[in-house]
């Protein structure tokens, strides 16, 4: 496996500032790169051993000249190995691209690359002038809105959006402890992956999954493979209407999709909703304060382009809380780059 890394701090020492702004602004192509590789399933054609550019452009009906040009260049990054003259292997970051494994995040790369979501980053400087959404400008539609409107597109999303789930929960699991709750409600909890997992962990919990009608119709699936369907009560609605009673609650890469106001509007639904002594569980990135690079600054980014939300500071999760009743008491950090929020009322 090639170990050479591109990141921009560890290419700092050795390469000029131009070498090291080229690569960055190579991420692009990088990005196409990995999303053609996920699209076509070439780390799952590699599973059971090395295979020829050949062969798997005969698998995957390519042209094969060019598609060794793409997995030449995911090589360059550790992203395949080539063992052989145009003859390519996994490897341990290939392996996360496998459609089973259980750190899949190819649905992730696939959403990152479809063409209908790579062209709203190619409006950023829209959102940059006017603050406002660049999905609106690219597609004549805010994201939800325009996703309730594509099937097919928004089971791309929420498939990547389950991908997250499965590689988020087993540090959620873990990080928190739940035995104080009773019911817990999901809100906005896709496919109830996380939700699933929790209960799992705690068989004396019982669940509400609470989504959008069209994601709750495509949630018994998953609520019975993990073999939770009994202790969950699925509930269809719009966390801006109305949301189920619980004493606990907790919500998963929610909150950054929206600006402060409708995130006041969603957690005072939550409140008014929450019995007395519940809590709160907020799941998101905690934007660190100064140059530390972090996930949760590019992030960042993607909320401000597509949603037209918001990654967050500690004060900022403080300030935003307050403005809905609740106080922060604690922030738990996880093993992944999402930490838990937890609050109670005021």
């Amino acid at each position: 496996m090639n170990n050479q890394t591109n990141t921009a701090t560890e290419m700092q020492p050795t390469l000029p500032p131009e070498a090291v702004l080229t690569n960055i602004a190579f991420g692009a192509m990088t990005t196409q790169a990995l999303y053609v590789a996920a699209k076509l399933g070439i780390a799952d054609l590699l599973t059971q051993g090395q295979k020829s550019t050949g062969e798997l452009a005969s698998a995957t009906a390519t042209h094969a000249p060019s598609l060794y040009r793409v997995l030449r260049s995911l090589a360059g990054e550790g992203i395949f190995q080539e063992v052989s003259p145009k003859v390519f292997a996994n490897t341990a970051i290939s392996e996360a691209l496998w459609t089973d494994a259980p750190n899949s995040m190819r649905n992730g790369v696939i959403f990152m690359g479809e063409t209908w979501h790579y062209n709203v980053w190619g409006n950023m400087m829209h959102s940059v002038k006017t603050g406002k959404s660049a999905w609106g400008k690219t597609h004549g539609a805010e994201v939800f809105d325009w996703f309730a409107n594509k099937p097919e597109e928004a089971e791309i999303f929420n498939n990547a959006m389950t991908d997250m789930s499965v590689a988020t929960a087993p540090t959620v699991v873990e990080s928190y402890d739940f035995s104080g709750i009773e019911t817990l409600a999901d809100i906005a909890g896709g496919h109830g992956y996380l939700l699933a997992q929790i209960l799992k962990a705690n068989p004396k919990l019982s669940g509400i999954l609470f989504d959008v009608a069209p994601v709750i119709a495509g949630a018994g699936a998953m609520l019975e493979k993990e073999g939770v369907t009994n202790r969950v009560e699925t509930v269809a609605g719009d966390f801006f209407v109305e949301i189920p009673s619980a004493d606990g609650y907790i919500m998963k890469h929610i909150i950054h999709d929206w600006d402060d106001e409708r995130c006041v509007g969603i957690l005072k639904n939550i409140n008014n909703a929450m019995k007395e002594n519940g809590k709160v569980l907020i799941v998101e990135t905690i934007v660190p304060e100064g140059n530390e690079p972090h996930y949760s600054k590019l992030l960042d980014l993607e909320m401000l382009t597509s949603p037209g939300g918001v990654e967050r500071t500690t004060e900022e999760y403080r300030e935003l809380l307050a403005q809905a009743g609740f106080r922060l008491t604690k922030i738990v950090p996880t093993k992944s780059p999402f930490s838990i929020i937890e609050a109670v009322k005021a």
